[in-house]
């Protein structure tokens, strides 16, 4: 599942594209928007919080999606070619020079602006909030110690206790804090580890590209430090990476981990 800092890109990537024009078309593809027609109105602005993205248009009406784990915007060309079959499309937005295609996109709901509050309510402080302040640290922070025998990387992935993390920050931000992702958050400086999410979902928006480096680097054998490591060892030290399951069920997630320069549990083979 993309992390918030991708959806935040995507956002970024529709506005320039779309906002301030009149939409020629605004069709869905389905069922419970299937009667709906955006044609005429004016695409506003384009947002995030988390992983939930925010398309508004005048006439105080906003679409709300959101990508899970194989949903992508695609932006072309009015006219272009799409760049996935036509059968996966779900909403298809088209301005006078540029056509904006929903593949396989979840969660459409079109709703008030003023009401977009209540589709997030349930979420913790999003990490991206250009607003972001001390109170935001702190309330994520009592979030993430709330229970303090949860798994560290359990905790980072539930997106009500801070949104914006996914499967690949887990892994190193639990890295970066010198723990495996099985430790109990007990065990974490747990300000630490916030201010480590914040930090490496801002530097990949600053750098504006979808990298998602956490070591600085953009080569795909140098980006990260243990994400996906299996074949190239641990970055820091060279050692053998470690990849297990953590979670349950639809939270189940393939977690990396190097076992010489992270202490804590973790399961056996």
């Amino acid at each position: 599942m993309p992390e918030g800092d991708t959806v935040y890109l995507v956002a970024r990537r529709l506005e320039k594209a779309l906002a301030g024009k009149t939409l020629l078309r605004g069709e869905f593809r389905v069922p419970q928007l299937a009667t709906v027609d955006l044609a005429g109105r004016e695409v506003l602005s384009v947002g995030t919080v988390g992983k939930h993205l925010f398309m508004r248009f005048s006439g105080d009406l906003t679409l709300h999606s959101h990508l899970m784990m194989d949903g992508m915007w695609d932006v072309n060309v009015r006219g272009g070619r799409w760049h996935l079959p036509a059968h996966y499309a779900r909403v298809i937005l088209t301005a006078a020079d540029v056509q904006v295609i929903g593949f396989r996109v979840h969660d459409l709901k079109l709703v008030a602006t003023a009401k977009e509050h209540d589709l997030v309510a349930h979420l913790g402080p999003d990490l991206l909030d250009p607003e972001w302040t001390d109170e935001h640290a702190e309330r994520a922070v009592a979030n993430l110690t709330a229970d303090p025998a949860r798994e560290l990387g359990l905790a980072l992935l539930d997106q009500r206790v801070l949104a914006g993390v996914g499967n690949l920050y887990k892994c190193e931000i639990a890295f970066l804090l010198g723990v495996t992702p099985w430790t109990p958050v007990s065990e974490v400086d747990a300000a630490q580890a916030v201010a480590l999410a914040r930090k490496l979902l801002t530097t990949n928006i600053r750098a504006g590209t979808f990298a998602q480096s956490t070591t600085g680097h953009v080569n795909r054998t140098r980006k990260n430090w243990v994400y996906e490591r299996t074949r190239f060892g641990c970055f820091r030290c060279g050692g053998k990476v470690q990849v297990r399951q953590q979670g349950h069920d639809v939270q189940r997630r393939p977690t990396w981990f190097c076992p010489k320069d992270q202490t804590g549990p973790y399961p056996p083979q």
